[in-house]
């Protein structure tokens, strides 16, 4: 599909338990955009949504975590929920998956309890962002500077807060995935003349 995306891959990292809507949305949003997604769990098979007060769908797993390598993506998107992060947090193959993006200077976008990896990742110190107000004490602890915005861009970090920010959050994910991601081999840069 052609778009500003077309080309790029994005990798969205889940465990059972991330707010379903979190992860649907975003991946609708980026593949009409034209990206490829894969959606990347710590499960082999399947992974399970959270749908606001109950379990939600089960969505197939298309590469493990065991699996996949940073490499093989322009970006990343972390859902939230709070049984998900929570889950990540703990995995250090998911720990060191998260940081390898910022290591290499990818783009990540991260709304509701996402960015709690991304303190276990050890990647906020000195950034601004915004998450679910429950976990604001935790990435001001690792060194974020936390504002209660409904979307927040830093350097490539694109935070949000909750699933009503969902709207702002892919509109801003899509600008600032377009901004870091290179372009696809064979698509020509457009080049505006100047006066």
């Amino acid at each position: 599909m052609n778009g500003p995306l077309s080309g790029v891959k994005i990798g969205i990292l889940v465990a059972d338990g991330f707010e379903q809507v979190e992860m649907t949305e975003p991946r609708n949003a980026l593949e009409t955009a034209g990206a490829g997604t894969d959606l990347i769990s710590p499960n082999k098979d399947k992974v399970r949504g959270w749908n606001f007060t109950d379990w939600g769908d089960e969505f197939k797993v298309d590469v493990s975590l065991d699996e996949a390598l940073p490499a093989d993506y322009d970006a990343l998107v972390l859902p939230g929920g709070s049984l998900n992060p929570d889950k990540l947090r703990r995995d250090p193959r998911a720990v060191q998956f998260v940081r390898e993006f910022f290591d290499t200077g990818k783009p990540v976008a991260a709304i509701c309890h996402g960015p709690w990896t991304l303190a276990e990742a050890g990647v906020l110190r000195g950034r601004r962002v915004t998450s679910h107000e429950a976990i604001q004490t935790d990435l001001k602890n690792a060194g974020a500077q936390w504002v209660d915005e409904a979307v927040v861009v830093d350097d490539g970090l694109v935070t949000s807060r909750k699933p009503d920010d969902l709207p702002a959050f892919n509109q801003k994910m899509i600008e600032t995935f377009q901004q870091y991601c290179p372009l696809p081999a064979g698509v020509a840069e457009l080049h505006v003349p100047e006066d």
